[in-house]
């Protein structure tokens, strides 16, 4: 460690950026009042990082010296910390999320390995799709433990740390999760606490972003917090695409008595964007299409409004049993309007430029509304038996989701500019890209859309009754075992309107099915051990809330009796890893080979928009390595890196001629290094680099799109490696300046492909931001 002193003010434990609104932070200041910040050393709700470097953020499971290191999950179902896990779990601290500069979920996850991004059916704009080891996560979203349902846009402000579970974890989970999981735990109250910081940021592309955290100790019984958030700035590069965030938790604890505790928090997001669905697939060249011009139309939209109220309760029955009880009511309200662009040809018979190359462009919608009621109860028991030492957990869970899905009705009213063509042979259309070969310049206003919602495509509802127990059982010194059993019954229902019906089609059925999860664990010492696990996931037909009948993206497959017959999908995980821990446990390094088998996979044999489909036909496996570092690596350098190298390989399949392809959007190999130098006690810098290989666009969890006639892949996502550069000055004891610069080399690259490359989203260009923190 460095010899430098800090005055204690200093070394205060404070939190990272958090939610400003405008409106409110008047009223939070008034609150926040004069309290310094502090956390009680040894405390195991603060675990807090002790950097020589001005404002520090609240690690709450942080490593003390290790400011990119977590000690565990937030999750108290899992009882070992993350060394001893038998599992690869991924765990960002609030330090490495913001030195990174990225602030929305879909952003943090795409830079990790074993995570790419996916496009959603038709265009689906519902908030962020997630593909973890090759499978689809959409659905696979929690927040404190407890299931996030609905395609919503998620921020980062009101987040603790972001926890991503590799493989199968239906144990916890429940269905789904057959790749792995996002958590993300919240900031919540706390009595030990009292400060309030205030950041403010702006930058290129008209970046501003403004965050409050405010923790008040109002009684020794009773604390209040507050995150607050307004943000907005253009998509760089790609104006008048542009992103808004407004959002805020509010929290307040209550030690009613020394044994009984409460937990009461009220989160809102909304999310105004108007949105770029970048490039297009261009068949001629086999690529991208680079450089394209922005073609978004005027009224494009896409907005999200999150509401969720959650209360906890925690009871110390006796010193080793404690009863927790969280129960949260949530609504998501989603609609989308956004424009794609497809290569296409003037018709021979287009009067200005006959067989000339264009792009026409195509309309993507739709709206859902989603509530949701959960109620999960937990049973923790700390058992000695003997020589074993048991952690012990039973749990009961409900849940009740609704999502309504439905439509906009739109209409082109302004006039043809060409003759193209399309399915129907020869039609008037609109050209984005006019008769010279230029981009038009009335290009955002060339197809006068008129937007108006319109009726409701599908109904779906599922509800689940669930019953688990799990058991970390430390045997001795030399041996831990992982035992967990987990049985969900639910009953569905969904109303379908297929394309073309004016009557829905009513699908019913119930079912339910067992998953598992064993771990066991050798220890070397303190410092290392090799593990082995076994896990399970069952995914159920339609399971995906937001596709109603589209079969080829998680929707219903089948009729309604068909699906009444179908087995669930069901994946099995076998895992052998080791973890290491040095330097005084600051750097935590693991390695993991693997192997997913996903069978009974229902397979898409029409369109992908309808119901016609294969019931239990298909199979797959995903297999690999996976590597990380993360931690102090010495007194000054501290890293973030993950690593996967992968394959993919469909095993069985309806359509016998997709046996042997990959699977789509999976990468084979992926990396993330991020690096911090402090390199004085008020000085610090670093910068990461992610990299990607290429994919192939296609239908979620079944084989890649693939041309036989040229022997290859149909749509190619190709590979990219993306640099990013931060720096933090801290010029007194409560201010904090820091420099982020994104995508430093500006490469243009693309994240993902929908099916038909009619669509391919662009990563963000280079950008420059810049904030300054202020604890008062």
């Amino acid at each position: 460690m460095s010899n430098h002193k800090k005055p204690a003010s200093i070394r205060r434990i404070i939190a990272k950026e958090h939610g400003f609104g405008p409106a409110a932070m008047a009223m939070a200041i008034s609150i926040a009042g004069s309290g310094n910040a502090y956390a009680q050393p040894g405390s195991e709700e603060n675990n807090a990082v002790e950097k020589e470097n001005g404002i520090e953020l609240i690690e709450v499971y942080g490593q003390k010296n290790a400011p990119y290191k977590a000690i565990r999950s937030g999750d108290l179902r899992r009882a070992a910390d993350l060394a001893s896990s038998p599992q690869t779990m991924t765990i960002l601290t609030q330090t490495q999320i913001a030195d990174s500069g990225k602030s929305d979920l879909k952003e943090i996850l795409a830079a990790q390995a074993g995570v790419t991004i996916g496009t959603g059916e038709n265009g689906n704009a519902f908030g962020d799709r997630y593909i973890i080891r090759g499978h689809e996560a959409r659905s696979d979203v929690f927040v404190d433990g407890v299931r996030d349902p609905g395609m919503t846009t998620r921020e980062s402000f009101a987040t603790e740390q972001i926890e991503i579970t590799k493989g199968p974890s239906s144990t916890f989970a429940g269905r789904g999760s057959s790749g792995g999981a996002v958590n993300s735990i919240s900031k919540q109250a706390n009595p030990n606490q009292n400060f309030a910081i205030l950041q403010g940021g702006a930058g290129t592309d008209n970046h501003h972003r403004m965050t409050l955290d405010v923790n008040k100790n109002l009684s020794e019984d009773f604390a209040f917090r507050a995150n607050l958030l307004h943000a907005q700035e253009d998509v760089a590069d790609r104006a008048p695409a542009e992103k808004e965030r407004i959002g805020g938790l509010v929290s307040a604890r209550f030690d009613a008595t020394p044994r009984l505790s409460l937990l009461a928090d009220y989160y809102h997001l909304e999310a105004n964007d108007v949105p770029d669905l970048g490039s297009y697939f261009d068949q001629s060249t086999r690529a991208p299409v680079e450089d394209i011009g922005v073609y978004l139309q005027s009224g494009d939209f896409l907005d999200t409004e999150v509401n969720a109220f959650t209360l906890k309760a925690t009871y110390e029955l006796s010193d080793s049993v404690r009863l927790q009880n969280a129960i949260r009511y949530g609504t998501t309200d989603n609609a989308y309007v956004t424009t794609g662009a497809r290569g296409s040809t003037r018709d021979a018979s287009d009067p200005l430029a006959p067989n000339a190359l264009t792009a026409t462009l195509s309309t993507h919608q739709g709206w859902q509304e989603v509530e949701y009621i959960v109620n999960q109860l937990n049973i923790f028991w700390d058992l000695d038996q003997g020589d074993a030492a048991h952690k012990l957990v039973f749990g009961l869970e409900y849940s009740d989701e609704q999502v309504v899905n439905g439509f906009f009705a739109t209409e082109n009213t302004a006039p043809t500019n060409c003759v193209a063509q399309g399915r129907g042979g020869a039609l008037a259309s609109h050209c984005a890209i006019d008769a010279a070969g230029n981009w038009d310049p009335n290009v955002q206003n060339l197809l006068g859309r008129t937007v108006s919602r319109a009726n409701q495509d599908s109904d779906f509802n599922v509800k689940t009754t669930s019953g688990y127990i799990m058991d970390t059982v430390e045997l001795n010194d030399r041996w831990t075992v992982f035992l967990g059993a987990r049985y969900d019954h639910f009953d569905y229902s969904n109303a379908v309107v297929g394309r073309g019906a004016t009557e829905p089609s009513a699908y019913n059925y119930s079912d339910g099915f067992w998953n598992g999860h064993m771990g066991i664990v050798r220890n070397f010492g303190h410092s290392g051990n090799v593990y082995f696990t076994y896990s399970t996931a069952t995914n159920i037909n339609g399971g995906e809330s937001d596709v109603g009948g589209s079969c080829g993206y998680g929707g219903l497959c089948g009729t309604p009796d068909q699906v009444d017959r179908s087995d669930p999908e069901h994946v099995e995980n076998l895992e052998l890893g080791t973890k290491w821990e040095f330097f005084n446990d600051r750097l935590l390094a693991t390695a993991a080979l693997f192997r997913m088998t996903k069978d009974d996979v229902m397979e898409s044999v029409g369109d992908s928009y309808s119901t016609l489909g294969t019931l239990n036909t298909g199979k797959n496996r995903v297999q690999g390595v996976e590597l990380s570092l993360t931690g102090a690596i010495t007194d000054k350098l501290s890293a973030q890196f993950s690593a996967a190298f992968m394959e993919s390989e469909v095993l069985d399949a309806f359509i016998e001629d997709n046996v042997g392809l990959a699977l789509s959007n999976f990468a084979d190999e992926h990396l993330y290094l991020q690096l911090r130098y402090d390199a004085s006690p008020r000085f610090s810098f670093g910068g990461s680099i992610s990299y990607k290989s290429e994919m192939y666009g296609g239908q979620p969890d079944t084989a890649a799109g693939y041309n036989a006639t040229i022997g290859d892949y149909s749509i190619v996502v190709p590979s990219y490696e993306v640099v990013d550069l931060f720096m933090n000055f801290y010029p007194t004891e409560k201010v904090n300046l820091r420099l982020n610069v994104s995508n430093v080399a500006d490469t243009e690259y693309w994240t993902a492909a929908y099916r038909s490359g009619s669509f391919m989203y662009l990563g963000e260009a280079r950008s420059v931001r810049g904030s300054v923190t202020w604890e008062f």
